[in-house]
């Protein structure tokens, strides 16, 4: 299934790269850092790393007898769930899609609430599920490009209809459980068997249980918008913490912005200006913490973007892409920080991983239709 191409960084550290990936050294310096945090047993960076507030996204980490909730991050379940629609793709119009959907940016109204009780109910942050939020989130209407294997295709998948792909997490709440766990137990992780360790499982599980209640609202709502009819076809989380065995050790598995190769097909987008592939995980990927790339990964930090791109670009031209889709984005900073441009390209994250016989690739979809917000953008 091609040739391992993983580097070792060192002794402790490997990196899911060829000679085309292209990582900036502060992630790596990042991913280094990491390493050497107490009780951290292996790291392993993806192809799409880069470098975070602190810590590196795109990497899987693996620790003994202690965990870290900020290698998590706030945004604790974010993750991708992909629906089979029953909009005919060769009837597509992107700007008539856009128009039916309107703004989902607000609350879920009156009406949903039987609904939300029946997946959430109780839920202090109730009022946020059926939103996207801010950053890097979206939904977007998808249609196949091409089939690689069709035989290894999910069932329910329709290369006749739209797919519809929702990246979100848990909003505020796992933001408020991060800030809560940062506050009184700073970046020194906890011990396994703690009651503080416990406490953060917990709340940890929720926000897991939050953030696919979100996307799953979110389908749902959009769904209505057009009158369509959906299936899940997969929903898999790319920032969490599990209890896993590892290499015949039992310890920790951090993901911030890593794909579970454990669960299953799983779906990783590129810029909302380039393709989606539908891949296969390898049966043993080991070498990677069981882990995948979650996306394209940033090129370019927020802050640069504008100044980078506007004297090329109008914030109009870049609500439409090369392929002829549309993009809804009202917060014109947001128009810029997200524009593909500012992202790697999708197909050497892809090529990176099938050379090192991580996955197989089944699918490659394209952009009709990607919904960011409507109004001004925030958490």
């Amino acid at each position: 299934m091609g040739t391992q191409n993983p580097k070792i960084i060192s002794e402790n550290i490997v990196l899911i790269a060829d000679s085309n990936t292209w990582i900036e050294g502060n992630a790596i310096q990042q991913l280094q850092t990491t390493a050497r945090l107490p009780q951290m047993h292996r790291v392993a960076g993806m192809p799409d790393l880069h470098a975070g507030r602190g810590y590196p996204i795109g990497a899987a980490f693996f620790s003994l007898g202690h965990f870290y909730p900020a290698l998590i991050g706030n945004d604790i379940g974010c993750g991708m769930a992909l629906w089979q629609t029953d909009l005919p793709a060769h009837k597509a119009k992107p700007a008539k899609l856009a128009k039916q959907l309107g703004s989902i940016d607000t609350p879920l109204g009156e009406d949903w609430q039987e609904r939300i009780n029946e997946i959430l109910p109780q839920h202090p942050f109730q009022v946020a599920l059926g939103t996207i939020g801010g950053g890097n989130h979206f939904a977007e209407l998808q249609t196949v490009d091409t089939v690689y294997r069709p035989e290894r295709l999910p069932e329910n998948f329709d290369t006749d209809c739209l797919q519809l792909l929702v990246h979100s997490g848990s909003r505020g709440l796992g933001q408020q459980v991060l800030r809560r766990h940062v506050d009184t137990h700073g970046h020194q992780g906890l011990p396994e068997n703690s009651p503080e360790a416990a406490a953060y499982l917990v709340e940890h599980d929720d926000a897991l249980a939050f953030a696919r209640a979100n996307r799953l609202l979110i389908a749902e709502r959009m769904l209505e918008r057009w009158h369509a009819e959906g299936r899940c076809l997969l929903d898999v989380h790319h920032n969490f913490l599990q209890q896993a065995e590892i290499g015949g050790e039992t310890g920790w598995l951090h993901r911030k912005g890593a794909t579970p190769s454990d669960c299953g097909l799983v779906l990783i987008p590129g810029s909302r200006g380039d393709y989606s592939y539908l891949v296969e995980p390898a049966a043993d990927c080991s070498i990677a913490l069981n882990s995948l790339a979650h996306g394209a990964g940033r090129k370019w930090q927020r802050g640069e973007c504008k100044g980078r791109l506007s004297h090329k670009y109008s914030a109009d031209s870049l609500r439409r892409t090369a392929f002829g889709s549309i993009v809804v984005c009202a917060d014109k900073a947001l128009v810029y920080e997200e524009a593909p441009q500012a992202y790697k390209n999708i197909d050497s994250i892809i090529e990176a991983m099938r050379q090192a016989g991580l996955i197989e690739p089944i699918a490659r979809l394209k952009p009709v239709l990607t919904y960011k917000t409507s109004g001004g953008c925030g958490e």
